[in-house]
């Protein structure tokens, strides 16, 4: 394996998925109310299954062409493969949509570029990354998450988890290193 591979989760990390549901949700007359917490149904106030059949709507509509960079990401993602050589593994848990999983990775590459990407890894709606992680086990490659129980496997695998920061995690008190853009996750992964 390419020692210069970095694992990372999409939505929440590289692309910025939840502004994207909140357009998403805003056309079909719902608001947020509770944007701290992880649940989708909480966050707007209906049942678990309502928000859960929503954001399976969302993933596999034609929206996942058109999700936003998140945060800082585009500028040191670019610069982590222009200027250090690194490549990206995708691991996100979207949809089995063969159609959707083509607009992510459209978007993907449309955004970040062709060459960036090794291999975009897309998971059914909600399934664990755990069978997927393990096939890094102990090579102590970056795993960069927004989910602490993802960001937790990876210590467990031996990987060097970063989780990002969100709401829904700001009572992390694991050993991945929390971070809040991807400047830091840079400075952490280079040493600048």
């Amino acid at each position: 394996m390419n020692e210069k591979v970095i694992l990372t989760d999409c939505d929440g990390v590289l692309l910025d998925w939840a502004h994207g549901f909140n357009i998403f949700m805003k056309e079909l007359g719902h608001n947020i109310v509770n944007p701290s917490v992880y649940n989708i149904g909480q966050q707007y106030d209906m049942t678990y299954e309502e928000g859960r059949n929503l954001i399976e709507h969302f993933n596999r509509s034609a929206c996942m062409r058109y999700l936003t960079p998140f945060r800082d990401s585009f500028k040191y993602v670019r610069k982590l493969h222009e200027v250090h050589g690194y490549v990206f593994h995708v691991i996100t848990s979207q949809t089995d949509n063969i159609f959707a999983k083509k607009l992510r990775e459209q978007n993907l590459k449309g955004i970040f570029g062709n060459s960036v990407f090794e291999e975009i890894i897309i998971l059914s709606c909600g399934a664990d990354k755990d069978d997927v992680l393990s096939k890094y086990r102990d090579t102590g490659c970056w795993w960069i998450e927004d989910k602490d129980e993802n960001a937790d496997v990876g210590i467990e695998l031996g990987l060097n988890s970063i989780l990002l920061a969100h709401g829904h995690n700001k009572n992390y008190e694991g050993q991945a290193v929390r971070v809040n853009d991807w400047r830091e996750i840079y400075n952490q992964i280079t040493g600048e």
